[in-house]
């Protein structure tokens, strides 16, 4: 074995120098090859056989993100920033400079782990229902970003051999030039943390902003940007000072109270507007959802009526109108409806009478919010209203159509 070391040693000593120094790199250079791949294909598949039988899920998502991958392509750097002295023959020069690309190599691997370290930090935030309130991905991109610039800072300063205090200060000359090329980046930031600390926004709100084209779900809330989801499962993305600048609406309230309004008219025709016969008060009674309220208006009215004299002309006593007792009638309803909130607003009002007729609205909220089924709520209302009117004598306005004029053609 010292033979073989004897003639290795005086086979080197008759080769030029720099053949020398060249297989050295070389084998170097193979060496952190070498450590790149039992890094990436043995650590790092350890590390992910060890997070699959783990019942946590925090581990996957730093495998998602490519965390223990980064981490493990700073092995070569590291294998070639130790190794570049040992190889004989290299000038000062050259080992400074490669051991400066080395330790450059390695702090960008390092930031970019950094990089995905924080956003392995979010997926595992978002998972936590207090994600949908106070989101925090704005703020790591905002750290992502001053990381970056910290690391470029630090790259420069090691190639350059500089001390990365001095460049630090040169960024103050260049504070003006730093601003406008971080403009929106500065608004977006500002604008997230108000949208954040006065929580006007949350992941699954639903957002309309029509000057935005915007109408549907917030589906992600980041520094620069709001994607939001149409109804028509398009996307629109807002930028997000714009939330803070531009007037919006947020639709979270309904959610939250457990209601949605119902705010729609039914148009009576004037012309059928009229008082009651005896005959029709007596039918009424036997309606299980007036009967309340007949007896009650008979009493004030009879009051009002004796007060007022028998002798004075029918048209100056107070009677009964199929209006009135269809406006008792649909408030009674929806009272007793099971779909209707009860603890919110329900009002059934006239509105100014007009070429179109009188509109009587109705103003209600149903107790469910989810959108089809609370159509299917409010059409069932209107059409057990529209159908019961006639029994009140009463008849919906529409405007004469085609076969209306043609009908009264014929006529003549």
């Amino acid at each position: 074995m010292d033979t073989l070391l004897n003639t290795l040693r005086e086979t080197v000593e008759l080769l030029p120098p720099w053949v020398v120094s060249l297989t050295g790199v070389v084998l170097l250079a193979l060496l952190a090859v070498v450590a790149d791949l039992v890094a990436k294909r043995q650590l790092v598949r350890v590390v992910h056989g060890i997070s699959r039988r783990s019942k946590h899920t925090w581990d996957d998502a730093l495998i998602q993100h490519g965390l223990f991958g980064r981490l493990a392509q700073i092995l070569p750097a590291l294998v070639f920033y130790f190794g570049l002295r040992l190889v004989p023959g290299l000038r000062d020069g050259v080992v400074v400079v490669g051991e400066n690309l080395a330790l450059a190599y390695g702090l960008l691997m390092l930031s970019l782990a950094a990089s995905a370290l924080l956003s392995s930090v979010n997926s595992i935030y978002e998972q936590y229902p207090v994600a949908t309130e106070r989101p925090i991905k704005g703020f790591l991109q905002v750290a992502k970003i001053v990381m970056f610039v910290l690391t470029g800072v630090l790259i420069v300063a090691t190639l350059t051999e500089r001390s990365p205090v001095l460049l630090l200060s040169g960024l103050g000359a260049m504070t003006a030039v730093l601003l406008l090329v971080f403009k929106d980046t500065i608004l977006s930031l500002v604008a997230s943390v108000q949208l954040t600390s006065l929580d006007m926004v949350r992941v699954g709100d639903w957002v309309e902003m029509p000057q935005c084209n915007a109408d549907g779900d917030v589906v992600d809330v980041s520094l620069h940007t709001v994607k939001i989801q149409n109804w028509d499962k398009t996307f629109t993305t807002i930028p997000t000072h714009r939330l803070i600048v531009d007037s919006f609406k947020n639709w979270r309230g309904m959610d939250e109270s457990g209601g949605r309004r119902i705010k729609r008219e039914l148009r009576i025709d004037i012309n059928s507007a009229r008082f009651l016969t005896a005959e029709e008060v007596e039918r009424f009674k036997g309606f299980a959802l007036l009967k309340d309220y007949i007896d009650r208006k008979l009493e004030d009215l009879e009051a009002y009526n004796a007060a007022v004299g028998e002798e004075t002309e029918n048209v100056n006593l107070r009677r009964l109108t199929n209006l009135g007792t269809f406006r008792a009638y649909i408030l009674a309803y929806l009272k007793h409806h099971p779909k209707i909130h009860r603890d919110m607003t329900l009002i059934v009002r006239q509105l100014q009478p007009g070429p179109t007729g009188l509109p009587l609205e109705i103003y209600a909220f149903t107790n469910i919010t989810e959108w089809s089924t609370y159509e299917d709520i409010q059409a069932d209302i209107f059409d057990h209203l529209l159908a019961v009117a006639g029994e009140f004598g009463l008849s919906m306005y529409q405007e004469p159509a085609g076969r209306d004029l043609s009908a009264l053609a014929s006529i003549r």
